[in-house]
Parts: structure tokens; sequence; C-alpha cells
């Protein structure tokens, strides 16, 4: 079988087809991080994970997240820990933004997973110059190619309440390598509908694509705990093949595109903490309207 043959039989790749509608322009506000500013945050790719652990806490540091709002946090069975950035929100409600910082392969890592990496903090950059309905996790995860460990242990550590608070997780994972596709088959449809809407409004590109063959990602972790979440991601047939190998370069990287999917991220994270905010504050008044008496 060749290597056409096996992705086409794992990939699926189609146009979104659900219908589209206008993602209110209230509920879409955010500071947009220039795009030199958002490339040269992805330059800097060490070529080593201790390197890139580092380096990310610093890219955190000067977008203003810093003091007790940065921590790591130590993962067992990692060999690094995560390195996580906390947002306030006006409630208890948490939204997860996700994307692992480790590298493997022979490949410098810049694309797979840096791409992902570097944007968490122009995407706190964006969102935190005015105050959130939810909590805002931005987490960069460690040995996200070692199955998930850093993820997993995330999640190991916190309590079933303060699982049950996650109301959604958005994980990154290769972009800029095209324009942004949604992993359908493995996303949470409510999730992957409201950022179809949020694309359709900005008129930013998105397709959907099931790249079963880069194997589990870190929104699977969550999954097992049944929390929505979606990942988002670039990969086609054609530059598949350069993940973990010498090929992996920046020049891989198409500028515009990886700055329209930090834009479309932007736009979506501020449009989804609205949405989940509003559908959690309907719910319990249906349930009281349900319950009247007669």
């Amino acid at each position: 079988m060749t290597n056409l043959q096996r992705w086409s039989a794992i990939l699926v790749l189609f146009f979104i087809a659900w219908p589209a509608r206008p993602a209110g322009a209230q509920q879409i506000s955010y500071h947009r991080v220039e795009q030199a500013a958002v490339e040269d945050r992805l330059k800097g790719s060490p070529s080593d994970n201790p390197g890139r652990q580092k380096k990310l806490r610093q890219l955190f540091e000067a977008a203003g997240c810093k003091g007790e709002a940065l921590m790591d946090v130590a993962a067992e069975n990692a060999t690094l820990p995560n390195v996580v950035c906390k947002m306030p929100g006006q409630t208890d409600s948490v939204i997860v933004v996700g994307a692992h910082f480790d590298r493997s392969g022979n490949g410098s890592g810049v694309v797979d997973n840096w791409t992902g990496a570097a944007l968490l903090p122009s995407l706190f950059e964006s969102l935190s110059q005015e105050p959130r309905r939810h909590i805002f996790l931005f987490i960069g995860f460690t040995d996200g190619e070692k199955d998930r460990a850093g993820s997993k242990e995330f999640l190991k550590q916190l309590t079933p309440w303060q699982r049950s608070r996650i109301q959604a997780m958005i994980n990154l994972d290769v972009l800029g390598l095209s324009p942004a596709k949604v992993w359908l088959s493995r996303a949470d449809k409510g999730l992957a509908a409201s950022l179809n809407n949020v694309a359709h409004s900005m008129k930013v590109p998105l397709t959907a694509v099931n790249a079963d063959q880069m194997g589990p990602s870190d929104s699977d972790s969550f999954a097992k705990y049944k929390i929505p979440g979606l990942t988002l991601h670039s990969v086609t047939q054609e530059t598949f093949p350069i993940l973990h190998t010498e090929q992996e370069r920046l020049t891989a990287i198409h500028m515009d595109e990886y700055y329209d999917s930090y834009r479309l991220v932007a736009a979506y994270l501020s449009y989804l903490d609205q949405q989940l905010a509003a559908a959690k504050e309907e719910a319990p008044a249906k349930r009281i309207e349900r319950t009247s008496p007669r």
C-alpha cells in the first residue's frame, strides 16, 4: 500500500456543511497582537524540550502573564512540568486552551508543535485586555509526544468538582502549514459549529480534516472525562510527511495562514466565552419553567 493509499484510508477531507449563522459583533472583542509579534514568538523556537519550556515561560511573562498567574506544574511520569498561565474570570467556570510544547523525531519541532505552543501567550495577551466571564487556563503541555503524559497528569491532579468546572478544551496542534482545519470526528459538535460561525463571520477559511494518522491529541485526554473539546491543526495529505523529519523547518510555515489561525482562535475564544456563559444562564431558567405548576 502506498503512502497516499494509507493516508486516504484514514483521512477525511471535506468542507464544513453546517449552516453558518453570523456571530454577533458584540460577542467578539479582543486585542489583536500584530503579525510581526506573533511571528517573532514562533521564530524563537529552542531545539531542546527544556529550552522550549523555559522559552514558553518567558513569552508568557512578556505577554503580561506573570507572578502567581504563571505556574510550572509538575506532572508525574513526565520529563518536564506543564506551563500554566491563569487568566481570572467573573465566574468559576473554566475554558482550557492547550498545546504541547515538546518535540520529537529529527525535525526542528517548530511545526509540531511550537506553532501551537507559541500562540498561547498571544492568545492570553489578546483576551486579557478586558474582563471575561470564564477563567481561562492557557497550558503548554509537556510530553504530548509521549502518550499525552502532561495533559493526562493535569487532569488527574484535579478533583472531580474542578474537572466539572471545565466547559471546553481548545487544543492547538500543528498550525500554519495550510489554512486552519478542525478535527471534526473528535470534536464536540457544538464547539465545532460555533467555530464555523466565527470563521464564516470573519471570512477566514476553515475546513474539516480528520487526521487520525497523527495519533491521539491532548483534547482526547479531556474527552475521557466527557469534557467538550476540539483540536485545530493544518495538516493535509501533502504536508503530513514532513512532520518529525528534517523537512520540518520554519520555511514550511505559511506566515499569513498562521496569523489567520491566530486571529480565528482569538475571536473564537472571545465568542465562546460569551456563548457558553449565556447558555449556562439560560439553562436554570428553562428548568424552572419546565417544573413550574400549570
